[in-house]
């Protein structure tokens, strides 16, 4: 690892920019730029929603629309969220050879300057695998991975303050009576430090606090840098990409169209709560077979092309658990993929949910 670890301390960037900074330097990588951490937090308000999400199925859409909040699409898993400045987001873009091998250290080691940083702070929190980290069994920040060119990237963020209430609205739910409970929820099992402290710790400390903590993990020093010339023009790609209709609704919708439907294809659609995360499941069956299927939801799978690959090694599959299972493990074996608290065995559960409704079998 080298020696050196470089800071870019972006406070009040754009909404869509805190979450295009670390795509960049993702991207923009090559094996002599320093493994970097970037503490970043938005001027305003939005929502993201995670890289395998159907947003029309997870986002309320018309709520964000009223209330002029933009809803952007990151190349990290997890679940929709909304975020302002309350949040000061802490993204490490690294390189590979310079973190553990799976993802369950990776965040461990991500995740001890936090948990750290809040127990200076006099928060009692702790790392609760895989990746959050709570207090006293409440969640103070979650956390997600992902790869981007040859960097691996490591997110999540310092809590000061939490719009639950908003957090509830912007989520599509099937009633008003669901969307109370999901606030009751959120102000029962989440946390920040303005409510563990009483009041709203000063940034700057905070920040300082993180640096020293992240060096004492790392036994690296960290100095603040600069932001390069080809990051910012990665940067404005990225910008670019993230505003189009073609990247927010890509999970929208089956990829290959042009079977004619009849009684022998049908189209189906289930979900399914694994530890990792939820499973979303539309598939299109011809005569017992997979003809189609997308996969969506809030769960980490890496590499961040598995899944597209996972649908593809599907196609034509007899829709049956042991065919199924055999065909997804050879995929996981095949592109060593990793999925923290996600299975073969549960993507073979989700597909046979829409298959065979559990209510029908």
């Amino acid at each position: 690892m080298s020696k050196k670890i470089r800071l870019l301390y972006m406070e009040g960037v754009s909404p869509l920019r805190s979450q295009t900074v670390y795509h960049a330097v993702g991207y923009a990588m090559k094996a002599d730029t320093p493994n970097t951490i970037i503490m970043v937090s938005p001027n305003g308000p939005y929502v993201s929603i995670g890289y395998h999400q159907d947003i029309q199925k997870e986002v309320d859409l018309d709520y964000c629309e009223k209330h002029n909040l933009p809803v952007y699409r990151r190349e990290v898993g997890g679940g929709a969220v909304f975020l302002d400045n309350g949040q000061l987001f802490t993204q490490w873009i690294f390189h590979k050879e310079d973190l553990p091998a799976t993802l369950e250290e990776r965040f461990k080691l991500y995740i001890d300057p936090l948990v750290a940083t809040y127990q200076e702070l006099g928060i009692p929190a702790n790392l609760r695998p895989i990746n959050d980290i709570h207090v006293n069994g409440k969640k103070i920040g979650g956390t997600g991975a992902a790869q981007m060119g040859i960097a691996e990237i490591l997110v999540g963020s310092l809590m000061y303050t939490f719009d639950k209430k908003t957090m509830s609205q912007v989520l599509k739910v099937p009633s008003e009576k669901m969307r109370d409970k999901i606030f009751e929820s959120l102000e029962a099992y989440m946390t920040t430090m303005s409510e563990q402290l009483g009041s709203t710790p000063d940034r700057a400390m905070v920040k300082d606090l993180y640096m020293k903590k992240v060096s004492e993990a790392l036994g690296m020093e960290v100095y603040e840098g600069e932001w390069t010339a080809e990051e910012e023009a990665m940067a404005q790609e990225i910008d670019a990409r993230f505003t189009s209709d073609e990247w927010l609704y890509q999970k929208g919708q089956l990829k290959q169209q042009g079977v004619k439907i009849h009684q022998d294809v049908h189209i189906v659609e289930a979900a399914f709560k694994a530890q990792g995360g939820l499973i979303r499941i539309i598939a299109r069956l011809r005569e017992g077979r997979i003809d189609d299927v997308t996969i969506s939801g809030d769960f980490t799978l890496l590499p961040v092309f598995a899944l597209g690959a996972l649908e593809q090694s599907l196609r034509g599959v007899a829709a049956t658990p042991e065919n199924l299972k055999s065909k997804i493990e050879e995929a996981y074996y095949r592109l060593n993929i990793q999925s923290p608290g996600v299975t073969p065995a549960d993507f073979t559960t989700a597909i046979m949910n829409a298959v065979v409704p559990p209510q029908a079998a």
